[in-house]
């Protein structure tokens, strides 16, 4: 018999209760906090055990990690970064357990510069980031280990790999920017100011010495950098993911690489903007500021303010302007003006096109693989589109769009052309939330010979993410693909908070608006059991890390919306997020428990909370079928969260000899990239669990 009340408990120190605004907040799970105490150890050994013991009953569990094995047994390569003679890519072979980076001169095949399997054989050192120097003989590379994404910034020889400096200790997730010129050196940037003032610095490759050449004085906000056009600089501060950027510009040119002269382009105004530079030497931005779906901007570097701003491509409703790249036109196309490749996003579905980068004019659209995601376009030294291309049913490959061409072809040379992929039907379904917003979901069903039904009943996952003003695009995912195979169904809820209807829609589900979200969530769920696609029993809500805060809120709320829930790194405790992980900086997405009406807004949908409420309960509710996924090294959403909740909701669960609750807990991994074999086993793990509890059998 499992016992309801958290074990463990009894190890622990008496319940704490805080005051907050005239409000008492109980927290008697506040020592799992700590994550290596001989408490929290000996407890999370229990939660091991536990777990082990339910999934060695799970019958798809093999089956799908097999399946999802010969999915992602596949060459992936990134796009390409050119330089002089060069160009620079990461590749993972199939069957490799990480991608490594390589350089690829002329038709001589891929030579690796650097490999972290080679490093570290035991996989957990992951490549986080890297960026090839302007000449093409160095490369500065970002390396973490154990998921912490707090790692070494390397500088390394192009041709030997040897390092070719010091180390810079304590990185994060940094931007590299090469300066054009002089002693070779970089700008980075702080994030936290654990090593030093938050802001962009200046490095000299040889011997580390450092100058300071923006301090970031907001609070919270996460700086960036980048050189554009080997002169300008150009430096961002983020205030709150998908909010608002503050830039500046600077002409690097004259040796000024110490002390640029930082001129606003976009500081104090409500807008997300990022920049390119085109060859025709003028500045373009991709922004929201005053286009909640994003319009592309053009202005004179020399004169970058916001007044000074011209509009060329437009924004278009229904479709968010994801991303772009500027081009040289072809020699037949007759107009000195650049190009502009343009991608958007309609429910989760890519939309490519390029337009004259004066008028905005359309001059074609680009014919794509399929129904999938565009990402990542950068110009090559030809003036071709380097991009990334993917749909439910196609691993990710790279092509090249060359200029004044409408189709693009697979890269590198002599890439193979995609291999025929299983058929999946897209249908959408739209649903009134609480306040009679529509909401639209996403129904897949795998097609061809002995597919079922796709108008009937069947084992479904909800999945919704509703954070950050991110929209959801539609690129593979191995999971999803042998979860249709094997006979299931999938869905996606584009609720607010996301960006799925632009800027609009993401600020109505965030902040003190997030309950919104939650609503919409609770909407497609009534929507996918009243058109009769699934039962109750028969769903499973997944979310990760904001996805998952927004199904165990969903979950809490109604605990007879579905069969079971899948929360991978959720956010759980909302009273105290702000001083776990990297929460502090995401109060522009949620609020701060500072506040007295975000905090009531907080406490309205704080999974942790709702689930120790109904712990004090009589009759306590029947909560779904819960997984939790933690990882030790989380430094983003911080494993306490899932710990927290999952001792909550074994104190709420009634009676009964199955723990309502699991938790799938990891050692040396973290938010971000992993192994391949331990995201294939995280995956299959997750899923073998939805199939159990929703009844999909083996096919």
């Amino acid at each position: 018999m499992v016992p309801n009340r958290a074990p463990g408990a009894a190890l622990a120190p008496g319940p704490v209760v805080d005051t907050l605004h005239g409000r008492r907040v109980a927290d008697p799970h506040r020592w799992l906090e700590t994550p290596d105490s001989p408490e929290t150890s000996r407890w999370l050994d229990e939660r091991r055990r536990e777990y082990e013991r339910e999934a060695a009953a799970w019958p798809l569990r093999e089956h799908l990690a097999e399946r999802i094995r010969s999915l992602v047994a596949t060459d992936l390569w990134s796009v390409p970064a050119h330089r002089p003679g060069r160009a620079f890519a990461t590749v993972r072979p199939a069957g490799s357990e990480h991608p490594r980076l390589v350089a690829l001169e002329g038709s001589a095949p891929p030579r690796t510069v650097y490999d972290p399997a080679a490093e570290d054989p035991t996989g957990r050192t992951t490549l986080d980031a890297w960026e090839p120097g302007p000449c093409g003989d160095m490369v500065a590379v970002q390396t973490s280990r154990g998921g912490v994404e707090r790692g070494v910034l390397r500088v390394l020889s192009t041709a030997t790999g040897d390092p070719c400096g010091p180390h810079v200790p304590g990185v994060r997730y940094s931007h590299v920017a090469w300066a054009p010129e002089g002693d070779p050196s970089f700008f980075y940037v702080r994030r936290d100011g654990e090593r030093g003032v938050r802001g962009v610095w200046l490095r000299r490759v040889r011997d580390g010495a450092e100058t300071l050449v923006h301090a970031c004085t907001a609070p919270g906000t996460v700086p960036g950098v980048r050189v554009l056009g080997g002169r300008w600089l150009l430096v961002t501060e983020s205030h709150g993911t998908g909010h608002r950027t503050d830039l500046w510009l600077a002409d690097l040119s004259g040796g000024r690489t110490t002390r640029p002269a930082l001129r606003p382009v976009q500081v104090g105004e409500e807008g997300e903007t990022e920049a390119r530079l085109g060859p025709d030497g003028l500045l373009y931005l991709r922004t929201t500021l005053g286009a909640p779906w994003r319009r592309i901007c053009a202005v004179s570097p020399d004169e970058p303010g916001v007044e000074h701003w011209t509009e060329v491509v437009a924004q278009e409703s229904g479709a968010t302007l994801d991303a772009f790249a500027v081009l040289a036109r072809s020699p037949g196309e007759g107009a000195d003006a650049p190009a502009l490749f343009v991608s958007r996003t309609r429910l989760g579905i890519s939309e490519a096109s390029v337009h004259d980068a004066r008028t905005g004019a359309l001059l074609h659209p680009v014919d794509l693989p399929g129904e999938g995601m565009v990402s990542t376009p950068e110009t090559g030294p030809d003036g071709s589109v380097y991009l990334a291309y993917a749909d439910v049913a196609a691993q990710q490959r790279i092509l090249r769009l060359p200029p004044g061409e409408r189709r693009p072809g697979p890269w590198p040379p002599g890439a193979p052309d995609a291999p025929p992929s299983p058929a999946v039907e897209r249908t959408v379904l739209w649903c009134g939330s609480e306040d009679g917003t529509r909401v639209p979901v996403t129904v897949f069903d795998a097609a061809g010979a002995g597919a079922r039904d796709p108008s009937g009943p069947a084992p479904t996952i909800l999945h919704a993410y509703g954070g950050f003003g991110r929209p959801r695009q539609f690129g593979f995912s191995a999971t999803v693909l042998a979860w249709l195979l094997a006979g299931g169904r999938y869905a996606v809820a584009h609720v607010r908070g996301g960006g799925d209807a632009g800027r609009a829609w993401h600020l109505a589900g965030s902040g003190r608006a997030k309950p919104r979200a939650v609503e919409d969530l609770v909407a497609s769920a009534d929507a996918l059991v009243a058109a009769g696609l699934c039962t109750r029993d028969r769903l499973c809500l997944s979310g990760g890390s904001a996805g998952g805060l927004l199904v165990l809120a969903a979950a809490t709320a109604r605990p007879d919306l579905c069969g079971a829930v899948i929360a991978s790194a959720p956010l759980a405790d909302m009273a105290r997020f702000e001083r776990m992980g990297l929460g502090r900086m995401w109060t522009r997405e949620f609020g701060t428990a500072a506040d007295p009406d975000d905090f009531a807004a907080l406490m309205s949908y704080s999974p942790y909370h709702r689930a120790l409420e109904a712990a004090a309960r009589t009759p306590r509710p029947d909560f779904p079928d819960v997984l939790l996924t933690g990882f030790h090294g989380d430094t983003r959403t911080d494993a306490a969260h899932p710990r927290k909740m999952c001792a909550a909701l074994l104190a709420a669960a009634r009676d009964g000899g199955r723990p309502p609750v699991l938790l799938r807990y990891e050692r040396d991994v973290g938010h971000g990239p992993r192994a391949v074999g331990r995201a294939v086993g995280l995956a299959a793990d997750a899923h073998a669990f939805a199939a159990h509890r929703t009844g999909l059998s083996p096919r």
